[in-house]
């Protein structure tokens, strides 16, 4: 059996030549200019790429999917394994421009020449070990899910004027999921790679048709829209069409916040390397300013763990 796969990254660096200009323009309520969702201060997506260069020896090619005309200064475009699709590839004209990362993502089967092995990752995420074949995929080959510990939140709990759009998004995709399966308790994904076949994660953007279209509609992220990769999950799993990850899988999280207090950041990073995860997230938490010195700390950090450039980068 052919176990390679893709890997497929999303991106933005909201310093490129107008992009904010357009950003402020569009947006309507201030939680869509958070600068943590949009910024590139660290340029994690190149050591994302070094650790796919050191950890994924079955990668068959990497997508970066953007906004035009971004693309990394770095970046080596001129090889096979590596291909950059903009938005208005894929996406019809009357959703762009879209700063809205669920409308991104509910368009990742649309890739062109996209394998039927997909894991996808955000761009602050990456490698900190081998990923074996048996790391995301069962012997059988098929996907697992990793979820998490916890429940999706419900309407009722949160207040669309102060609740952040991530987490009003998850309550209105539980809300479907129970129209669809019956009221119950659902769980979180943890933050971390999103494995799935391409031909099944259409057939489920299809069979909610309604509410991705809607989701589409949403220039950033709302209340009204569902989280792709979430109901994706979820309703595989309802179906018994997906497994959860075995209980060794806890170390495929590794999950840091950023945050602008040296001392707090640096312990989130001692921890990860402590506990051997075997992939990274390091989430941007910094809020409108970030601190110099802990920057700093996170880079050599970084640099430290993948000090080697990748293949994808020019020489």
């Amino acid at each position: 059996m052919d176990d390679s796969v893709d890997v497929v990254l999303t991106w933005v660096d909201d310093s490129w030549p107008g992009y904010m200009d357009e950003l402020i323009r569009f947006h309507d309520d201030p939680r869509d200019l958070n600068p943590n969702r949009t910024r590139d201060n660290l340029g994690l997506l190149r050591y994302g790429l070094r650790s796919l260069d050191m950890y994924l020896p079955n990668l068959r090619r990497v997508y970066l999917l953007t906004k035009r005309p971004q693309v990394p200064s770095w970046l080596d475009t001129d090889r096979d394994d590596v291909r950059v699709v903009h938005h208005d590839e894929i996406i019809a004209p009357e959703f762009l421009p879209t700063f809205n990362s669920f409308t991104i993502v509910s368009h990742l089967h649309l890739l062109p020449g996209l394998g039927e092995r997909v894991i996808y990752l955000e761009d602050d995420m990456m490698l900190a070990s081998p990923l074996a074949g048996g790391s995301c995929f069962d012997a059988a080959g098929q996907p697992y899910s990793f979820v998490e510990a916890g429940t999706l939140p419900r309407q009722a709990d949160v207040d669309p004027a102060k609740e952040s759009p991530w987490n009003l998004a998850l309550a209105h995709t539980a809300e479907v999921l129970d129209q669809r399966h019956g009221v119950q308790a659902w769980q979180r994904l943890h933050h971390g790679p999103l494995p799935f076949f391409r031909e099944q994660y259409g057939e489920v953007m299809e069979r909610y048709a309604e509410e991705i279209a809607a989701t589409r509609a949403e220039r950033f992220r709302s209340g009204a829209c569902v989280a792709p990769e979430v109901l994706f999950t979820l309703d595989m799993m309802a179906r018994g069409l997906q497994a959860p990850a075995p209980e060794m899988t806890p170390r495929m999280k590794g999950y840091a916040s950023l945050e602008n207090i040296w001392l707090v950041t640096a312990a989130q990073l001692a921890w990860l390397r402590w506990r051997g995860s075997q992939t990274l997230c390091l989430n941007d938490s910094f809020g409108d300013a970030p601190n110099p010195r802990v920057e700093r700390l996170v880079l050599g950090w970084l640099e430290r763990c993948f000090p080697k450039k990748s293949r994808f980068e020019l020489a």
